[in-house]
Parts: C-alpha cells; structure tokens; sequence
C-alpha cells in the first residue's frame, strides 16, 4: 500500500533532501527510521529536493508498505527515532498510483531576510544590513509573472527537459524583524528561488535597473543574473496536491 508522509526539518545539518555520497541526507535518515520500525527496507521518494542548507515547513513523499493499523502511533514512534530537526506532522493513505513529486500542483517557498542582528534566527535567515527598496523589489516580482522560461535562473548544466515554469505569485512583505519573500508555481528549477533573491537584491539596491531585470528573463543568462542568496535563509513551505490522489 502507498503512504503519503508529511516531514518538516530545519536543514541546517544536512546535505539537501536527497542521498547523495559521504554526505548525510534528510532522504536517508528518514529511509533509515522508517526501514527500522518496518523491519524492511523502505524507500521514499520525496516532492522535490532541497539544496544542503535549505530548511522545510512542509514536504511529502511517498513510500510502500504493508497496511499501518494505527497511524497515531507510526508518528509518535517515528518521530521518537528521529532527530530533533525533523519531524513528522502526518501520514496518508493515498492511491497506489500517487507519486510525491509528479502529483504535485503546486509548491511554494519563503525567503527570511534580517534586518538585525538576531541570535535567536542565527542559520534561519539572511541576515544584511541595509534595507533594500522593497517597492522596487515588488515591481520586479510582479515581472517574473510574465514569464514563463527561467533558464537565467537555473543552476548550470542541470539536467532538465524544458526550463519552463508557471509562478503564480510572487511578493515581498516587511516584517518587525526583515523581509519575507513569498514565491509559488507548479514546479522550480534547482537553485531558482535563491537566484531570484539575490537579484531582486540587486534591484533593490539599485544595482539593477528594471529594464535590465527583464533583459537578464529574455537572454536566458544565468551569469547576467544576480548571485544567488544563502541557503539558509531558504524554506519550502507548501506542496499542493489534487483530493484524486486520496484513496
């Protein structure tokens, strides 16, 4: 039977969602718990994949298994085997045909942005020390929802069929601590978001005009786009899924 688990960790301590060499993974300790408890080898397969440093409010994946009698107590223990910086919220019987990543419909990420000097969000948000012109910052948001080929935004010499994306929103919002930047679409492309951050920055220091904004989407130029932003300061918020996949 198919399952959907819904995770939260703080990425601080990990290389990324997905198992990768001499390198310790959400993927692998959550694989690693899960096989345990089963007494079997459990693999899952998650939403997306999250950069080493990139922290998640709300991620799922799926896995196969026997039928779970008392999914109250699979959390409780799951959670219990787990470090204290991942934690599961939920898990859902789905179809048997669902799948975490292509089932999805939608997936939005927060950028946090510090104004100050904050012990208590050290690791949590990227901290600079002048305040960006949010306005313009917002101009240039809107912007990204004219466009559909964000290949200026995509790490290099990933392996993608098309760089096309649908983003279906895109803002800034001041807080009492800094800036939180809200961006949603149907899928990204690796390293998107944070390269969208950092030249937003850009626009909002004056380094980049709003004629340039939209000459770096239409050259399809990552090395003409801003750099891109810690990943700390980076959270995956929320994955959307259609009710059909339910069981």
């Amino acid at each position: 039977m198919r399952y959907f688990i819904e995770i939260a960790y703080n990425g601080s301590n990990y290389y990324g969602w997905q198992i990768q060499p001499d390198a310790i993974t959400v993927q692998e300790v959550l694989e690693d718990k899960l096989s345990t408890l089963f007494k079997t080898e459990i693999k899952v397969t998650g939403a997306g994949r999250t950069d080493a440093g990139v922290h998640a409010k709300q991620l799922f994946a799926h896995f196969d298994c026997e039928e779970i009698t008392d999914i109250s107590e699979l959390i409780f223990r799951l959670n219990s085997f787990l470090p204290k910086d991942i934690a599961i919220s939920n898990i859902i019987r789905v179809k048997e045909d669902a799948h975490a990543r292509f089932d999805a419909v939608l997936r939005e990420y927060e950028y946090v942005i510090s104004l100050k000097k904050n012990p208590f969000s050290e690791g949590l948000a990227y901290q600079i020390h002048n305040k960006p012109d949010v306005e313009l910052m917002n101009k240039a948001a809107k912007v990204l929802l004219d466009y559909k080929d964000f290949q200026c935004f995509s790490r290099s010499k990933t392996d993608v069929k098309t760089y096309h994306c649908i983003i279906k929103k895109a803002y800034w919002q001041e807080t009492n601590e800094g800036l939180i930047f809200t961006v949603s679409a149907d899928r990204f492309l690796r390293n998107m978001v944070r390269a969208i951050v950092g030249t937003l920055l850009d626009v909002g220091f004056k380094k980049t005009s709003l004629e340039t904004f939209h000459k770096i989407l239409k050259n399809k130029d990552r090395s003409k786009a801003g750099a891109s932003a810690p990943a700390h300061g980076l959270y995956l918020t929320k994955v959307q899924y259609p009710e059909t996949i339910l069981n």
